[in-house]
């Protein structure tokens, strides 16, 4: 059975940096290849990232997290991470509601998000949780679909 703290997501803090980049690696790196380029989240600062409170973290040890942005008229998500070791037990959908409640507190009505192309399975998530396709762009080495959720 799972502890609270396994179901919990709360705001990354230093001492979580190491796991945050072990996460967003574990997730991402199987991507390399497919794609041709390191994904950008696996090159993000993430003690800056950490520092500016733009990340939020679930399970202990964490097996997942969202990189945050808040906007005027949106919330950005850079990035959500679930390692492998973690998939199949709702931890993407937990932080993905997560996301969608973060915003309505801040009295956001839209979430924008974008992925790569060649990730073909976030083309069949994302519009699950209610996001739509709007325009697709290539942003120097990365072939991007850019999504947006209204609330």
């Amino acid at each position: 059975m799972r502890g609270m703290r396994d179901l919990e997501i709360r705001p990354a803090a230093g001492a979580d940096i190491p796991a945050v980049k072990s996460v967003t690696d574990a997730a991402y790196r199987h991507y390399i290849a497919r794609i041709g380029v390191v994904p950008q989240p696996m090159e993000a600062d993430h003690a800056a990232d950490v520092a500016a409170g733009r990340v939020f973290v679930t399970g202990e040890p964490v097996t997942g997290l969202v990189v945050l942005d808040a906007y005027a008229d949106h919330l950005f998500l850079d990035s959500i991470a679930v390692h492998p070791d973690a998939h199949g037990r709702g931890v993407g959908r937990r932080l993905l509601r997560f996301v969608d409640a973060h915003a309505r507190v801040l009295g956001l009505s839209e979430i924008r998000l974008y992925t790569n192309a060649m990730m073909w399975e976030n083309q069949e998530i994302y519009p699950k949780y209610g996001y739509e396709a709007v325009e697709r762009r290539v942003d120097g080495p990365y072939d991007r679909i850019h999504y947006r959720k209204l609330l």
